[in-house]
């Protein structure tokens, strides 16, 4: 184990070769579109296109069909998880990590307790999972039943509740590429169908001796899903797996960069339990960072190429101190009020925004071409290499013919 007062120190741009290493966003992995969904622990998934954007700057010939298939074959679900919002997982990952972070829907369970005096958590959570499972609801459906039982109740504050006690999915066609549907829910064990085996409630005892993750991808890899037809048995979820998964996906990292991922506190101890386990390191400003030992770190003048990225993606929201994707110069340019844009990483950082010529849902226009709004000049080759992932974009997304060279605007993305 490294001593605390000798860790080497990582600056900004091999914390950045070091995290793209992990995003597959050094050069587009040859993965399956499950395996690199269960690799990336989710993918942010608060509006419907981002996963399919997310994918497509990650994979090697990537094409959204192959998402909607695992979405609709019920290989990956949306729920709500991470940081209490909604994300792509794998069947696996639906059944695992939501119980892990159930202390923090508790909490917002909490925030309505005055709209639900007199009601009883438990008896709530059993009458909205009937409901549900009969068939999936919407949440006014939801609302509305739960408040004619409980009428003397805030209607709002209810279905708060039962979506914040339940492990509630959003069905299809919600959110397959192509296709539009309004959200409706029903649970993950109904859905999945593993009605008779309730996920249970997550641990923060870890075992003795947690065996290490497998390479991302492989039949043992924590949080690839069970084969198709195969029974799925996951056991119940530890957090210390969890900081092994995150940080082989984001690492390295600080516990507070973790925290920040899941929307969890305290996991320090965690962290403690698998130190002698782990590399560690410290930052420019001497935060101590944690990794798996054999995990890429990449020389930091590795080549990073260009990559467009949808609105919310996780790379940019998983860490605490993000310079290591946003230079301090361009923080908050990521953002207009509450709308996130979609971004542009030039030599692996942040360097300008994008957005459909015709805005449309999400990218549905994308066939008319991109706008992209730099942040600074940029060399002609480098601007030559934007063109060309913007042609790839338009292409794969946007439907257009393949090799058809779609326009390419250089222009503020405001109008």
């Amino acid at each position: 184990m490294v001593s605390r007062t000798t860790r080497p120190v990582l600056d900004a741009r091999a914390l950045n070769r070091a995290t793209l290493a992990r995003q597959l966003l050094l050069g587009r992995a040859g993965m399956a579109a499950r395996d690199a969904v269960g690799h990336l622990v989710g993918l942010q998934a608060q509006n419907v296109k981002p996963p399919y954007f997310q994918l497509h700057a990650r994979l090697a010939g990537f094409a959204p069909a192959e998402l909607a298939g695992l979405m609709e074959s019920r290989q990956v679900v949306r729920m709500v998880t991470l940081r209490s919002t909604l994300h792509t997982h794998t069947a696996h990952d639906a059944r695992t990590l939501r119980p892990l972070v159930q202390p923090a829907r508790d909490r917002e369970v909490n925030q309505f307790r005055k709209g639900l005096v007199g009601v009883d958590p438990a008896r709530l959570a059993d009458h909205a999972r009937a409901f549900v499972e009969d068939e999936p609801r919407t949440m006014g459906e939801i609302r509305a039943e739960l408040f004619a039982r409980w009428p003397d109740s805030d209607p709002r504050s209810l279905a708060v509740a039962a979506r914040c006690l339940l492990p509630l999915v959003q069905v299809t066609p919600r959110g397959v590429w192509g296709r539009s549907g309004q959200v409706r829910l029903t649970t993950v064990e109904h859905w999945l169908g593993e009605a008779d085996a309730p996920v249970s409630r997550a641990t923060h005892t870890a075992p003795d001796a947690p065996a290490s993750p497998a390479a991302p991808g492989s039949p043992a890899a924590p949080g690839s899903p069970a084969a198709p037809g195969s029974p799925a048995s996951p056991a119940a979820p530890s957090v210390d797996d969890a900081v092994l998964r995150y940080l082989a996906a984001f690492g390295p990292a600080s516990v507070k960069d973790m925290q920040v991922w899941a929307g969890l506190t305290r996991l320090k101890e965690a962290f403690e339990r698998l130190r002698p386990r782990l590399a560690a390191f410290s930052d420019a400003n001497g935060v101590e960072l944690f990794d798996l030992p054999d995990a890429p770190r990449p020389d930091p003048d590795t080549p990073a190429p260009p990559r467009f990225l949808p609105e919310f993606d996780n790379l940019l929201l998983s860490h605490a101190d993000r310079t290591r994707v946003i230079a301090p110069e361009v923080k908050g340019r990521t953002w207009t009020g509450n709308q996130a844009h979609r971004t542009l990483l030039v030599d692996g950082f942040v360097a300008g925004l994008w957005k459909p010529s015709t805005e449309g849902d999400a990218g549905a226009d994308l066939g008319s071409g991109i706008t992209v709004e730099l942040f600074g000049a940029v060399p002609k080759a480098t601007r030559d290499e934007i063109v060309a992932e913007a042609e790839l974009l338009v292409t794969t997304m946007g439907g257009a013919p393949a090799g058809a060279r779609g326009p390419v605007r250089f222009a503020s993305i405001h109008g």
